[in-house]
Order: structure tokens, then sequence, then C-alpha cells
């Protein structure tokens, strides 16, 4: 499908189904959001939430560092839940970005860790 190729892996098929995400974040996504990635506030970097890629919606992407987000909450804790998560993120990886995941918990009671090994890790990347 070359068109997936044109714009990172984009998958307008999925649009829709993104839309609905957005506009119902987890507490986590919504605090991550606003508190570190919107309005290129972490380094600089845009970042997309709710960004359809290959056959799967990113929490969140920065198309320039190739760097996809993405934040578990208990639903990837229940049966069948860690393998579909790692089956994803290879696939995602062999497109070529890399996927970092924090817990919900991180990121609504450790903020600043969050912030601070974003900053770490866009420095040693980008």
């Amino acid at each position: 499908m070359k068109h997936q190729f044109d714009n990172h892996h984009y998958n307008k098929y999925l649009q829709p189904y993104a839309n609905k995400l957005r506009k119902s974040m987890t507490k986590a996504e919504a605090c991550l959001w606003k508190y570190i990635l919107r309005a290129r506030q972490l380094n600089g970097y845009a970042f997309r939430r709710q960004r359809p890629v290959l056959n799967y919606v990113a929490d969140f992407m920065c198309i320039e560092l190739m760097l996809i987000i993405e934040v578990d909450g208990i639903t990837h804790h229940w049966e069948g839940a860690l393998e579909r998560d790692a089956v994803r993120q290879q696939k995602l990886e062999a497109a070529g970005f890399r996927v970092l995941r924090f817990e919900d918990h991180e990121v609504l009671n450790n903020m600043s860790n969050v912030h601070a090994f974003l900053v770490e890790w866009i420095e040693k990347h980008q």
C-alpha cells in the first residue's frame, strides 16, 4: 500500500476511530498531552495524539523523531493484552518507529520523572 509510506504509515481508514479516541482520552493521556506534549512543549517537537499508523492508533506520535509514546492503563494487563502489545510494538518498530511505554500511574504520580525521561531520550536520539 504505497499511500501509507507517503505519510509515515498513516492509515486514513482508522481516522474516525482515532477521532473518537481523541475525544475520550484517559486521565493519564490527557495530563501527558496537556503538561508535556501539546504545543511543542517538549524540546520544540510537534506531537500528534491518537494518530492512525499501520493498523493501530498510537496514543502520541512525533513524526520528526519517529517516536510513538503509549500510555498503558489497566486494560493492558488483561489476558492477551501483553502479547498484543508486543506484536504491535514489533510491527511499529519494524516500520521505523521507536515506541516508549508508560503506565497510567507513572504519568499521574510521577509526571516530572516521565518528563525528565523524555527529555533525556530526545537529547540522545535527535
